[in-house]
């Protein structure tokens, strides 16, 4: 089933200057991208975006590492977008992380770990117009 997806590239990424080999590598794994920006969150957009997370422990480094400098939030296209993307992505500690994948290509540790992939279609629902209020989730 064709899905979509919302991925960012995170901003440890965009400060090592991964941006065009992260997107190169959506593309080759036949993702089609209907949308895609950067721009920078203040904090209190980090925090509506992750306050799923508002209880764990990891929600005020987070929040202020996504709130860090520019991200690129992407809408990605394809069959099983959402299981394809996360495949792609690898574990999200990247000295975990298959071979191959993104974050054991371009990760640097748990939390700089340079994407962020939807985890389900009803997180892609809220995710996608978080960031593109004019597209669907599909």
């Amino acid at each position: 089933m064709t899905e979509r997806t919302l991925s960012i590239i995170k901003p440890d990424a965009v400060r090592r200057g991964h941006i065009g080999a992260i997107v190169q590598r959506f593309e080759r794994e036949g993702f089609r991208i209907l949308a895609l920006e950067m721009r920078h969150l203040t904090r209190q957009e980090a925090e509506a975006f992750y306050d799923v997370h508002r209880a764990a422990p990891f929600f005020g480094s987070l929040v202020a590492f996504m709130s860090s400098g520019p991200i690129v939030p992407l809408v990605l296209e394809a069959e099983d977008a959402i299981g394809a993307n996360r495949t792609l992505m690898g574990a999200t500690d990247p000295k975990k992380a298959a071979t191959g994948t993104l974050r054991a290509e371009f990760g640097a540790n748990i939390e700089e770990n340079v994407v962020h992939g939807s985890d389900a279609l009803a997180t892609a629902a809220f995710e996608i117009p978080f960031f593109f209020p004019g597209l669907k989730p599909a």
